[in-house]
């Protein structure tokens, strides 16, 4: 998981939720919230390093789960460097999570 790659994942999943789930209901509002909380749980321990993480991180080739996180595999941004802007936006975009997956919900019903 990383920042470049888990909104789109969010949204495509979404989508799957609601052509299968067409309503909200409790089963559907669980599954939600069940992929959100896996989702954002993964990736912020990545984000903070966590040991656990260290399987998904060396995977993916990157120095440490917070490099994976940031750079993707295809940006430069030293992890080490990370001040309170970086935090900041990085909290930004984790509470996206949620968002990114209802807006695929939302497309996966209009289908």
């Amino acid at each position: 998981m990383s920042f470049l790659i888990d909104p789109p994942w969010l949204y495509a999943t979404g989508r799957v939720y609601g052509r299968l789930m067409p309503e909200r209901t409790p089963v559907a509002r669980t599954v939600h919230t069940a992929t959100a909380g896996a989702f954002l749980l993964t990736s912020i321990s990545l984000y903070l390093n966590r040991p656990w993480t260290r399987p998904i991180w060396e995977r993916c080739r990157a120095e440490d789960g917070r490099d994976w996180m940031l750079n993707s595999g295809v940006f430069r941004f030293d992890p080490r460097r990370a001040g309170w802007r970086t935090h900041a936006v990085s909290a930004l975009l984790f509470a996206t999570y949620p968002w990114w997956l209802w807006l695929g919900e939302r497309a996966g019903r209009r289908e």
